[in-house]
């Protein structure tokens, strides 16, 4: 497992990561702490507790939001589970086929 240096607040943090993503990390990192900076700039400094807590919720209001602001990709996703399971079915016939010819 490999490991992300990072700095959130002014404090040092090595985060255990996927070989490869350390970089990825850091620029999250990055993303995060200037959301808090963000925050604590309007709200004030209410302690680093819920100022991670703000910034978490405000980030899952953003990607709920964005979730429901694509159209139908609930019913896309049905779509594409109902394709799979069809071409399944097929193959698991021509599989019943090949084995009855022999």
């Amino acid at each position: 497992m490999a490991k992300a240096d990072i700095s959130l607040r002014g404090r040092a943090y090595s985060v255990a990561c996927a070989p490869g993503q350390e970089t990825r990390i850091q620029k999250l990192s990055e993303q995060l702490n200037a959301r808090v900076d963000q925050i604590a700039g309007a709200v004030g400094d209410i302690g680093e507790e819920r100022l991670l807590l703000i910034a978490a919720l405000a980030l899952l209001d953003e990607l709920d939001a964005s979730r429901k602001a694509i159209p139908g990709v609930a019913e896309t996703e049905k779509k594409v589970a109902d394709v799979l399971s069809k071409a399944a079915d097929r193959i698991e016939a021509l599989a019943a086929r090949i084995e009855d010819g022999h």
